[in-house]
């Protein structure tokens, strides 16, 4: 799934972004686009990636499911 996230400025909002998705669950994987503003989530459920985004401190401004 590919997630919208508002917020995101620098490097290390990427960074956190990434590091909140992976450590919902093992096996979890993100990819974070700074530049498009999105992260592509692999591995957890959509319900789950979003909760990670909003706790790091960013928004959730959309997502689709599939490929």
């Amino acid at each position: 799934m590919v997630i919208k996230v508002g917020g995101m400025t620098c490097g290390g909002c990427a960074a956190a972004v990434k590091r909140a998705i992976e450590g919902t669950v093992p096996g979890a994987a993100a990819t974070v686009s700074l530049e498009r503003g999105e992260v592509e989530v692999t591995g957890v459920d959509v319900a789950a990636a979003k909760a990670a985004i909003v706790a790091a401190g960013f928004e959730v401004a959309g997502f689709e499911v599939g490929g």
